[in-house]
């Protein structure tokens, strides 16, 4: 199955870490000039063929120096690193990153320039502190994860992820996100889980109650501060409540999506029960919010087991209008002609 390090491998690679104008080599370089063409108001790169990178490869340079130093020991013909830094942050050279890419990927293109030895071996798996995998086909997560020591936020949304060993995880994680995948279990990932996690992703998986509320407790989640579980399959609401009264530290929750969302104390139930959240829903809880619920906690028969659904139809489209046969004559001896529609609701 595709896993994380094959992932990780194709994002190096659409980084370009190894070729020009990073990494280390003997290639044709590139001069980079502006030239304005006529009758517009483009800028054009001016390209002219020189030798570079060939000195680099025995380089020892900081990849904190400043621009002011990049200049020495640069042989004549070949780009020195404050030309080549210049090739990365311009928005108009054709080796600029899209305005979207993140702060990391800019600062490990500056490495591969000022410092192209600490991404060799294994050198660039502590560099990174952030990991952004997004709907790349991952299905495991493997223990090549391990190598990332210094690993903190990990986001593997839109993916197809059913299982997450928690002995693959780094240690150092406060984030993980895991939202729009496969998962239906938390049991693995709650055998050895980062005691560092601040925020855990788990919105629109297959999660199912009761079985699971149980792995969502501070046993588990000591330092938990946001908790997303929006668009599972739980339905216990007082079992899940019970546990997540033990995360002293949770602020913020997401529950809609739910069948449990859809009992009609929800929201102040939960309002009542967690005295320390401060955004349920996307919805923040106001003083005067938690007045008004108050006390409902201490009434669990207020909590049956069904739901109150409202369904309004504003629109239909490609139906006969009924008012156009109401204007025949009613000794008219055209053909009657009767429709009847079935609409079906599944929960």
């Amino acid at each position: 199955p595709h896993n994380i390090s094959a992932a990780f491998q194709e994002y190096l690679q659409h980084l370009g870490l190894q070729d020009f104008p990073c990494g280390l080599g003997s290639w044709v370089g590139v001069w980079w000039g502006t030239a304005l063409g006529q009758g517009t108001g483009l800028q054009l790169p001016l390209l002219s063929p020189c030798l570079q990178n060939k000195s680099r490869l025995n380089a020892r340079r900081s990849p904190w120096a400043e621009p002011a130093g990049l200049e020495e020991a640069v042989p004549p013909g070949e780009e020195s690193p404050e030309a080549l830094l210049e090739l990365l942050r311009d928005q108009h050279s054709p080796w600029a990153l899209p305005p979207e890419c993140s702060p990391q990927d800019r600062l490990l293109r500056e490495v591969a320039v000022l410092a192209p030895e600490l991404l060799h071996g294994s050198g660039i798996f502590q560099l990174v502190k952030s990991l952004r995998i997004l709907d790349k086909a991952v299905e495991e997560v493997d223990e090549g994860l391990l190598r990332f020591q210094q690993l903190e936020e990990l986001i593997l949304s839109a993916n197809h992820i059913s299982r997450v060993t928690s002995a693959h995880l780094p240690r150092t994680l406060r984030v993980l996100e895991l939202c729009y995948n496969a998962v239906g279990d938390l049991q693995d990932l709650c055998a050895q889980p980062p005691p560092e996690l601040q925020h855990l992703g788990l919105g629109y998986n297959r999660l199912c109650g009761p079985s699971q509320e149980r792995h969502l407790s501070v046993d588990f989640w000591p330092n938990l501060i946001s908790l997303d579980l929006s668009f599972n399959n739980l339905t216990d609401l007082p079992g899940l409540v019970s546990q997540l009264s033990t995360l002293q530290n949770l602020h913020i929750l997401l529950l809609q999506g739910n069948p449990l969302a859809l009992t009609p104390t929800y929201r102040g139930f939960l309002v009542d029960s967690l005295p320390k959240l401060f955004i349920l829903d996307d919805i923040h809880i106001w003083p005067e919010e938690r007045q008004q619920f108050h006390g409902l906690a201490r009434q669990p028969e207020l909590i049956r087991s069904e739901a109150r659904v409202v369904v309004s139809i504003g629109e239909l489209k490609g139906l006969p209008n009924p008012e156009a046969f109401q204007e025949l004559d009613v000794g008219s001896e055209g053909p009657v002609i009767t429709y009847s529609y079935c609409v079906t609701y599944e929960f």
